[in-house]
């Protein structure tokens, strides 16, 4: 499988060109230099030729300690890992001696070059152009990034580089630029660092019906979202579960700015995980930049299947906490919270006990949510925390037989009926649950205007206690049975 990166100075077109070759806006692009930071992969396809590509972040001179430092070393793995370099120059601003010294660098750890000169459609980039021969990669490759031209030669200089068999065969490209589901995401006793919560969740309809039931495979493929406030620590934990310095991290707040997805595997089962942009409250997000990020965290939480709610541990339960909790449920995705900085913590049975009680008072829309103490930093808690992401991923794809349905629902109704209205109680007729991921649910009644909602949380709760729908969004639907007779005119005798 051939791994090609996308190196050069900020601001020069990387990831106009990584989207480009994914055919989808998967990473952000915005005018200010410096915008992309961590390293993102994506499967790419030029014509006949299909690759995996690799987004990067600009090539600075900075100290290893500062955040540009540790963006460097970031870049520095993705060279010494790909096969083939684009190394990008942007030719309508011209060259810079830091492109010379980004040259010499890529010529002693790269195991192949192609010089890209980018922006090649501007007037006046002719100089630019002449002027990138001086650089000692070759002949440049002049491309348009946004405008797609030149795409052709490029493809040309990518295979005489590394000859056409190493490729392989171009999947159909994509519908449009788009982020998709695939990528993007579609989710005995406790131990003593557990936490649970409990309360009620509100009901809302929903048309989708899902195909037949199947058994839960536990082997299959999860796709999992990251997501919390800034300097949560999201980035750390991940770096944890795979074991290596993958994502940006620091001390700074709001590092990460791309949702990226690695592929990560946890006792043989795939999964693949979305880091996200720290998420604050909307009133203090102003900059386009930040919007964008959001917009990219919103998208993976979206197409998650699990999220992981990272909390604070040091100041748990801020607004913005409960607001991103009752967006995750908002969403129908199966969450999981998980208190991180747990080693910061030095009277911890006390501290457990208070988070208990406030997940319980704070978040009774997810009764029964999973939350796990774990620490980014040592990684206490890693496999409790996935244990609990693959209990409640299970609980979400669970369906129950409409049959089982009413039968509880029988004994249900005759222990606490319906509501009467003007003196007529109110009949259901039955239930069934049309799909999971979420659990969505219909009840059949004549007037369902007159059912009310404290009655629907009395039947959301029960099918909470006797099916173990716990820390799980559930919803349900209220539908009156349709009359076939209903329209036509009665005949005449």
């Amino acid at each position: 499988m051939v791994t090609i990166a996308i190196i050069g100075q900020p601001n020069v077109g990387k990831s106009t060109l990584f989207n480009r070759l994914v055919g989808r806006r998967l990473a952000l692009v915005d005018d200010r230099p410096g915008v992309t930071r961590d390293r993102r992969i994506g499967e790419a396809r030029l014509m006949d030729l299909g690759f995996d590509i690799v987004d990067t972040a600009g090539l600075e001179d900075a100290g290893a300690e500062t955040l540009e430092g540790r963006m460097r070393a970031q870049t520095e793995a993705a060279i010494a890992a790909a096969d083939l370099c684009l190394f990008l120059v942007d030719v309508k601003a011209g060259l810079t001696p830091q492109d010379q010294d980004f040259a010499e660098l890529l010529r002693r750890r790269a195991k192949a070059v192609v010089l890209v000169a980018n922006k090649a459609e501007a007037r006046g980039s002719d100089a630019g152009l002449i002027d990138a021969y001086s650089v000692g990669l070759g002949e440049p490759v002049a491309i348009s990034a946004e405008h797609g031209e030149g795409m052709g030669d490029l493809r040309d200089a990518m295979v005489e580089a590394l000859g056409r068999e190493v490729f392989r065969p171009a999947r159909p490209p994509a519908r449009a630029i788009e982020a998709d589901a695939e990528d993007r995401g579609d989710a005995g006793g406790e131990p003593a660092d557990t936490v649970a919560g409990e309360g009620s969740l509100s009901s809302e309809g929903d048309d989708g019906v899902d195909a037949a039931a199947e058994p839960y495979d536990p082997t299959k493929p999860l796709r999992m979202a990251i997501v919390g406030r800034p300097n949560a620590g999201k980035s750390t934990l991940i770096n944890r579960f795979l074991g290596e310095d993958r994502l940006l991290t620091g001390p700074e707040a709001g590092i990460t700015r791309d949702s990226i997805s690695v592929d990560w595997e946890w006792r043989g089962r795939r999964i693949k995980v979305f880091d996200t942009a720290g998420m604050r409250r909307k009133a203090r997000v102003q900059e386009k930049l930040e919007k964008l990020s959001v917009a990219d965290g919103l998208r993976a939480i979206r197409f998650a299947e699990v999220v992981v709610i990272v909390f604070d541990v040091t100041i748990p339960f801020e607004r913005q906490d409960l607001s991103i909790v009752d967006l995750v449920v908002r969403e129908g995705r199966a969450p999981v919270l998980a208190f991180n900085k747990w080693d910061l913590v030095e009277d911890r049975q006390e501290l457990l006990k208070d988070l208990r009680e406030k997940t319980e008072r704070l978040l009774p829309q997810v009764r029964g949510v999973r939350a796990v103490t774990v620490s980014g930093e040592t990684g206490e808690g890693i496999d409790r925390l996935m244990k609990a992401v693959t209990e409640t991923h299970e609980v979400w794809n669970l369906r129950i037989s409409t049959a089982k349905l009413n039968q509880w629902l029988e004994r249900v109704v005759v222990k606490h009926p319906p509501p009467a209205v003007a003196g007529r109680r109110v009949n259901i007729k039955y239930m069934t649950q049309i799909k999971s991921r979420p659990p969505t649910f219909v009840v059949s009644t004549a007037r369902p205007e007159a059912l009310g909602a404290s009655y629907t949380r009395y039947l959301i709760n029960g099918l909470r206690e006797t099916f173990g729908f716990f820390g799980v969004p559930m919803r349900l639907a209220l539908r009156k049975p349709q009359n076939p007779y209903a329209g036509k005119r009665k005949r005449s005798s």
